[in-house]
């Protein structure tokens, strides 16, 4: 696979880079993707035992892990910043500042306007990725000066938007309204979502499902356990007050939806959210009465690899896949 801008915009061997997941990507899994040529990406909570509302303690973590990276590969690798509004900026701020400290050569900024850290994480040299859900908002990130967009669709697991753009119709859209790098993510899992992605105008991918489930991740055995015994149809979206959330079907969105239904309040909603958190399900192992977010790739999963080896499935199955492509249009072309 040569190189294209993503590549050369990041230093990565391949095009693929690792999702940011919350009690999931910590320094192990990041260092894996890396060496094995992608871009690994830590996420919130990377590493952590327990939940904190300390915002120096939050940094701090994250600083550990940064240089866990570090011991781990010379490799370029990405630390996720959740911007976030309101009060929940004292912790963005904190990230901005751990991550210049630290000299991390790229950021992946997402949850937030483009136009509030862009400047100053590129002053000090990183590069910047911002996430987002239409064309309009890639416009608005290119015009705030980011060097790449990613577009996640409706498939993709976690939380997003309420657009409900596939990636299939999004990543196209996005590909026409910008001019920088766009990386599409949600539904890839295997060198086919690679190339389509990659046909639709992407200049690489954002896969963050398939390396929840890898020796790797932090995500607790009963976990990926539950994501490799769905089928098909085994994730649900969930509307939650300003975003949708992707979750492997259980009993905690079966609930949730229930008191959604009944009318239950706010606070009500929110504690229930917070008592069933990916802590309860990713980090104590919880897999049917907590939230476990992932995204429709689940059904495709059918066994726990190393990283590794789901980098190198991907690398050595794309030239067989695009033979197998050209064949199949030959009558056309």
């Amino acid at each position: 696979m040569g190189k294209n801008r993503i590549c050369e915009l990041l230093g990565i061997r391949y095009p693929i880079i690792q999702a940011p997941m919350n009690w999931v990507s910590g320094a192990d899994l990041v260092a894996a993707v890396s060496n094995a040529g992608g871009l690994g990406t830590l996420g919130p909570n990377a590493g952590a035992d327990d939940i904190t509302l300390d915002v120096e303690l939050t940094g701090e973590r994250m600083r550990n892990q940064i240089r866990k990276v570090r011991n781990l590969t010379q490799a370029p690798f990405a630390v996720n910043i959740v911007a976030g509004f309101g009060e929940a900026l004292i912790y963005s701020k904190k990230m901005v500042d751990v991550v210049i400290e630290e000299a991390v050569p790229v950021a992946i900024v997402s949850v937030g306007m483009p136009d509030i850290y862009t400047r100053v994480l590129k002053d000090v040299g990183i590069k910047v990725l911002h996430a987002i859900s239409t064309a309009r908002h890639g416009k608005k990130a290119e015009e705030a000066g980011v060097d790449a967009v990613i577009c996640e669709g409706y498939e993709a697991g976690g939380h997003k938007g309420f657009t409900e753009l596939t990636t299939l119709v999004l990543t196209p859209m996005v590909a026409d309204a910008v001019s920088i790098p766009v990386v599409a993510g949600g539904g890839i899992g295997d060198a086919r979502g690679v190339l389509a992605a990659l046909a639709l105008g992407a200049d690489g991918i954002y896969m963050g499902t398939r390396f929840m489930v890898t020796r790797e991740a932090e995500s607790h055995t009963r976990v990926k356990e539950a994501i490799v015994k769905g089928e098909d149809v085994c994730t649900v979206s969930v509307p939650k007050d300003f975003m949708l959330a992707r979750d492997l079907i259980n009993k905690f969105t079966k609930d949730y939806m229930e008191i959604r239904k009944a009318g239950a309040s706010p606070e009500e909603i929110n504690n229930y959210l917070n008592e069933h958190s990916q802590y309860r399900s990713q980090h104590l192992g919880d897999a049917d009465e907590a939230e476990i977010c992932c995204g429709q790739v689940a059904g495709l999963i059918t066994e726990v690899k190393s990283a590794g080896e789901v980098m190198q499935d991907v690398v050595q199955s794309i030239n067989s896949r695009f033979e197998e492509l050209k064949r199949r249009l030959a009558d056309f072309l």
